[in-house]
């Protein structure tokens, strides 16, 4: 069956675009409708960069409506398939993508949406440190972590994870170490959740190449 299987799925988590139900900690800094406008670039640029990295297919996985026109445009820019996330919270919906993925490809890398910083240079660390270890965790300044990847993977280290706090990646550590997993982790990179994120945002869109998404 291993030998079946594709060399790399790269799977991006979005939430469908609803005014006052994304990006609610930059509101009231932002209205409900310009953090809306926010999630969909962030969703936008994520989705290019995984497909310009060029080293496997990109599936985005979505909470709620599949349907909605943002998702067509990163159909049309070349998703290879658009699923909706399956489970009763963040962890169990992480472990259910990242199970299926590992069914049909030998590694599999999830990202969110929020870390526009992860670039085709961040995900050749990540699929270089899969040749060394079974996962591989990009943590995010705020505590989080803006990717997580494997070549093996345990529902363990999704369970008992206080998901939207400051504790997410050092409860992951310890999820890890008590699975007895070993893992490599990559430099950390800033998500674009609240006010004070946004400068960071501004920054890579000057820095982007003419003809970028967004431009």
């Amino acid at each position: 069956m291993a030998a079946d299987r594709q060399p790399l799925l790269l799977i991006q988590f979005a939430r469908s675009p609803q005014e006052g139900q994304v990006k609610t900690r930059m509101m009231p800094h932002l209205s409900a409708s310009e953090a809306c406008d926010l999630h969909c670039q962030l969703t936008l640029w994520t989705h290019d960069q995984l497909l310009k990295c060029g080293l496997g297919a990109v599936e985005l996985s979505v909470a709620g409506d599949t349907d909605h026109p943002l998702f067509e445009q990163c159909k049309a820019m070349g998703a290879a398939r658009l699923t909706t996330q399956q489970g009763s919270d963040l962890g169990e919906r992480m472990a259910n993508a990242m199970a299926h993925g590992l069914a049909h490809y030998e590694c599999v890398i999830l990202v969110g949406s929020d870390c526009p910083s992860i670039d085709a240079s961040y995900l050749e660390q990540a699929v270089e440190a899969l040749q060394a270890a079974p996962v591989v965790v990009g943590p995010a300044t705020d505590g989080g972590y803006v990717l997580i990847g494997a070549r093996q993977i345990r529902d363990a280290i999704f369970e008992g994870i206080s998901w939207g706090s400051d504790q997410v990646y050092s409860e992951t550590r310890l999820a890890l170490t008590r699975s007895g997993m070993t893992w490599v982790q990559l430099p950390y990179l800033g998500d674009i959740d609240r006010p004070e994120d946004i400068p960071l945002w501004e920054a890579l869109q000057r820095n982007k190449p003419c003809g970028s998404i967004g431009a």
